[in-house]
């Protein structure tokens, strides 16, 4: 098996990623620009982070999961993620706010201006409008997104341990990796 030389990091205008090294990137990650993903975070399978006309910001413990796409709106609106935040397949998040331990569902579609608030959940499928808020502890679900009712203790205690299975799951798939000669 021949060494891969998969390309992931792209440069855009005076900007280059900034990833810290115990990110994990998974294969056809393509991360474009004034992006800056801090520790311990994962970016999984196909996944864009395209910060050419504005910056985005990832905190730690975050993971995003295949097939997201991440996006500004030009010198307007920045994408900034915080801590412990987990993104479920197939997300689009367009220049918006994910505080800490917020929770995506798969197929959410999140749009310029929003803000997540902490220890809050969008549905699958959920589309959220330009500058909607979804306050601490409420499920938002729906096309477009209304807030349905406050998360239960269990599905807040469960946001957490979502980022902490997440990063279980990247340490494992990093070792299988390494165990079957794909990293060296």
């Amino acid at each position: 098996m021949s060494e891969n030389k998969e390309i992931m990091l792209f440069p855009y205008a005076d900007y280059f990623p900034k990833i810290h090294e115990s990110v994990f990137l998974a294969s056809g990650v393509k991360i474009i620009g004034n992006v800056e993903i801090a520790e311990n975070s994962s970016v999984w399978y196909n996944t864009v982070i395209r910060g050419d006309v504005h910056y985005i910001s990832i905190g730690k413990f975050t993971n995003i999961q295949d097939c997201c796409m991440l996006h500004v709106t030009n010198n307007k609106f920045p994408l900034n993620i915080g801590n412990n935040v987990t993104i479920g397949h197939s997300v689009s998040l367009h220049g918006c706010t994910l505080m800490d331990s917020c929770f995506i569902g798969i197929g959410a579609i999140i749009l310029d201006g929003a803000t997540i608030e902490p220890k809050s959940m969008v549905a699958a499928g959920a589309l959220i409008k330009p500058g909607f808020t979804l306050p601490s502890g409420k499920l938002a679900a729906g096309v477009p997104a209304k807030i349905i009712r406050d998360l239960s203790q269990d599905e807040i205690e469960n946001i957490e341990a979502s980022a902490v299975r997440y990063h279980k799951y990247t340490l494992t798939t990093i070792n299988s990796l390494i165990k079957n000669k794909f990293i060296v």
